[in-house]
């Protein structure tokens, strides 16, 4: 494997002296003079380590400027080793780099068997921390780990974790389909964390939140001066994907204008910042949402099919809820112990009647609507369960049986008839022509 080392120091002897030290057949050397420079090479590709100065142009001996950058880097990629070189040491400073991220430090001038045995430890501790970076990413989506886990006990979600697992690991563009609420963005990160970008920056736009005239400054930045409150340069959001994943949700409201550039970077990888002629790269794996035909967007001429083409590589559809019912349970269990933790409530659990009236209500609003509904109940509720009444879902209708689910006719016709014959469910399931242990699943289906 190769090996790629940054060096940052504004005195081209030191960067000279040190290239000759750590370099090898197997070792890549890339050099920066500035704070700068190293945000933009760090940008531009992965490092095993970096060894920067703590003193540039700023002034010549505080540390300041190189903690700042310390700061910067380690917000930006907390897994990359850090080595800070000063000759100005200080035990204050030492200690203050350390808890901004560095992991060694030394001091001009160095001793070089110290230096390079400091090098080739934080090399291999960094690929080990990626490397497990990575799997416990993987491995979290069976787990259901995270804020907004990735919930599969439904067989249509059991489906959509195999494509998952299947596609996440390549680079393959890929396009999230399903109705507002159902979890795109959440999936998006799911695919992300098991790809081999994991290490990298997972970015995230909404499209639709974006007006023509920051449309290519959001996406590919600016220069400063490129218009009227340009103050100063500004990476856009390929370049802080650069290595990563780049997830565009509602990319159905892209505006036909914005398509062609959006399909020249997809295709090149290059782009161009707002005011500037310089033409950067940038390696992303693209993600796009939409709960939009686009096929008929394509057919009337609102959305181009070659654009179309290039983001769905593969395509993923996330049912609704009411066709994962199974789940409700699961995600209703893991955002109450997210809320009651939040707003320091002791709720520990769902009464009966609480979780039979989330299996009859309909989600129009999917995971989404479920999530607010366990919110709102946690701070209503006064007692260590979720009563129903601190959902406050509306009843299921008994009448107009053309504006109820198939799901709520199904739980209306099995009560009516476990009403009519006392309970039971023999009797019942002959009326409604089911077998006795089709209604028995059914019963267990809608918490009956």
């Amino acid at each position: 494997m190769k090996t790629t080392i940054l060096i940052a120091d504004d005195q081209p002897d030191v960067i000279e002296a040190l290239a000759l030290l750590l370099a090898n057949d197997e070792t890549e050397i890339v050099h920066a003079g500035s704070p700068a420079e190293v945000i933009r090479q760090a940008g531009a590709r992965t490092f095993d380590v970096m060894l920067i100065d703590m003193n540039y142009t700023r002034d010549t001996s505080s540390g300041r400027e190189g903690l700042d950058l310390l700061e910067q880097l380690h917000a930006y990629d907390p897994t990359l080793p850090i080595v800070v070189m000063t000759a100005w040491a200080s035990i204050q400073l030492a200690v203050e780099a350390m808890q901004k991220g560095a992991r060694d430090f030394v001091q001009k001038p160095w001793d070089n068997a110290r230096l390079r045995a400091i090098v080739r430890n934080q090399i291999e501790l960094g690929r080990a921390l990626r490397r497990s970076q990575r799997l416990e990413s993987e491995n979290s989506i069976l787990r259901g780990d995270g804020a907004t886990p990735l919930v599969a006990e439904s067989p249509a979600m059991k489906r959509v974790l195999e494509i998952v697992q299947r596609v996440a690991p390549s680079d393959a563009n890929v396009l999230l389909r399903g109705e507002n609420g159902t979890g795109k963005g959440v999936l998006a990160r799911a695919l992300h964390a098991a790809s081999h970008r994991a290490a990298r920056a997972f970015i995230s736009v909404n499209i639709g939140g974006l007006s023509d005239s920051l449309f290519e400054s959001e996406l590919f930045g600016h220069v400063k001066g490129a218009f009227t409150d340009a103050r100063q340069d500004r990476m856009g959001r390929f370049e802080l994907a650069d290595g990563g994943t780049l997830f565009l949700d509602e990319i159905a409201n892209i505006a036909p204008p914005q398509q062609a550039k959006l399909l020249r970077v997809i295709e090149s990888g290059e782009f161009e910042r707002v005011g500037s002629s310089q033409t950067r790269r940038a390696d992303v794996r693209l993600i796009s949402a939409t709960n939009a035909p686009l096929e008929q967007d394509v057919q009337a001429g609102r959305f181009r099919q070659d654009l179309l083409f290039r983001l769905n590589t593969v395509e993923i559809t996330l049912p609704p809820l009411r066709e994962r019912r199974e789940d409700i349970p699961p995600l209703a269990s893991q955002f109450l112990a997210r809320f009651a933790k939040r707003y320091r409530k002791d709720v520990t659990g769902f009464h009966a009647a609480a979780l039979q009236a989330m299996f009859a209500h309909p989600w129009s609003g999917n995971v989404r609507e479920l999530e607010h509904a366990v919110e709102r109940a946690v701070l209503m509720s006064s007692t260590s369960q979720i009563m129903r009444a601190d959902l406050a879902l509306p009843a299921p209708p008994e009448g107009s049986i053309e504006e109820m689910s198939i799901e709520q006719v199904e739980t209306l016709l099995i009560r009516k008839a476990l009403a009519r014959f006392d309970g039971n469910v023999s009797r019942a399931a002959e009326l409604l022509g089911l077998s006795r242990s089709a209604l028995y699943r059914r019963m267990q289906r809608y918490s009956l």
